[in-house]
């Protein structure tokens, strides 16, 4: 039996992390925390595994005080930024034996399509990203959004592509969006959402559009039950589900 904790647990999120895990033959449940409570509590209940599911304000001080208790951390929580992955991964080489995943998106399909869209990207002229959220969401654009700009700009300059083609000179308004390796990223928050992501590739002639749609959080539960189970087996930090998928 695998032990978890599930930090913001009382969330949107962590309240099915913790149905998912209360519903897993091979885990065990010992600890569920608010974001007031303490992260060591995790510890006194003998957590082997935690889920932090809580605010990008208190994530990366909560993943610092696991890997010093010697639980493995796996990491729905978005607003992660280069240098704070590197604290995380400086500090685990103190705890080589712990894993700590961090995943912008833990449905299986969301995950898919990001594969699938870098692998695409190399050979299309054009490439933006759509991301649409319920209007509750804090940060813009998602997480997933920007593993996905990441991740189809790194495809394009290992093929040697240039800028996608724009010639917009004058947006006052910030109507192209954001830019994430120079991939534009554009953010919708609206009611009766829930988590959407549509990429989008063209050539003279020809688009191809690769969309994922999460309607219910359960969607991502068997992927935080599948960080859960890998974690231990995966030392040091592992950034996407993919690197845990065997893709």
């Amino acid at each position: 039996m695998i032990n978890v904790a599930v930090l913001g647990a009382a969330g949107r999120m962590g309240s099915h992390v913790v149905e998912a895990v209360n519903a897993a033959d091979d885990m065990h449940l010992v600890a569920a925390l608010d974001h007031t409570d303490d992260v060591a509590d995790a510890a006194r209940a003998g957590a082997h595994v935690a889920v932090d599911f809580t605010v990008p304000s208190e994530t990366e001080a909560n993943v610092h005080a696991l890997i010093d208790a010697g639980i493995h951390a796996v990491v729905g929580t978005t607003g992660w930024t280069t240098e704070s992955l590197l604290r995380v991964e400086e500090h685990l080489r103190e705890r080589p034996e712990l894993g700590v995943l961090i995943a912008p998106n833990f449905a299986i399909g969301a995950v898919l399509a990001m594969r699938f869209s870098a692998a695409a990207a190399r050979y299309f002229e054009s490439a933006e990203v759509i991301e649409l959220h319920h209007p509750d969401k804090v940060d813009a654009p998602s997480g997933t959004a920007r593993h996905t700009a990441a991740g189809i700009a790194a495809a394009r300059a290992a093929a040697g592509l240039g800028p996608s083609p724009d010639a917009t000179t004058d947006d006052p308004g910030g109507a192209r969006g954001a830019t994430v390796g120079g991939v534009h990223v554009h953010a919708v928050r609206l009611r009766g959402l829930v988590a959407h992501e549509e990429v989008l590739l063209g050539n003279r002639g020809e688009q191809l559009t690769i969309r994922h749609d999460s309607f219910d959080r359960v969607s991502f539960m068997p992927g935080v039950l599948l960080g859960v189970r890998e974690a231990s087996r995966h030392p040091g930090l592992t950034v996407g589900l993919d690197g845990y998928m065997g893709l």
